[in-house]
């Protein structure tokens, strides 16, 4: 953690990172509440399904922007390492989204929240229990993968 403090390059690189995992995350929400709301998907399915688009966008997005210097290794490699790390953000994930769920869903519809009709407080508890899921694995995904899929930039 202290070399994002120190080190200018490398908080480049998280900013980048960061970016990308915002768009990661459009992917995730966005084809997780379809998945939820149109196919009636549980979360946990619908969460694994949309962490794997989003880990292909995010795959895209940072071996072309965040680490274009990155290309010593072949893409098939790279992009193998990054799968592991991100099935291991998965088993991170899951756990968090199975106990976390009922947790944020009742907190949600105690405080009254949601838009009824279009936005219910079940809603609003899966996504409450996603964002926290994806806060606590991007932190993972950076570091692993700086170290090991992108090992090869100084």
């Amino acid at each position: 953690m202290t070399v994002l403090i120190t080190n200018q390059r490398e908080r480049n690189r998280f900013l980048r990172f960061s970016v990308v995992g915002v768009i990661g995350a459009v992917v995730d929400f966005g084809l997780a509440n379809l998945l939820i709301r149109f196919f009636h998907a549980p979360l946990v399915l619908a969460g694994a399904i949309s962490f794997v688009a989003a880990i292909l966008s995010n795959f895209t997005w940072n071996r072309f922007w965040t680490y274009p210097d990155s290309r010593s290794k072949p893409i098939g490699r790279q992009l193998v390492q990054f799968g592991i790390i991100s099935v291991m953000g998965l088993v991170i994930r899951i756990p968090l989204l199975y106990f976390l769920e009922p947790v944020m869903e009742n907190l949600a519809a105690s405080l009254g929240l949601g838009f009824p009709p279009y936005i219910d407080a079940q809603a609003i508890g899966d996504n409450i229990t996603l964002a926290i899921a994806v806060v606590i694995v991007m932190f993972w995904n950076f570091f692993a993968n700086r170290y090991w899929t992108y090992g090869d930039v100084e």
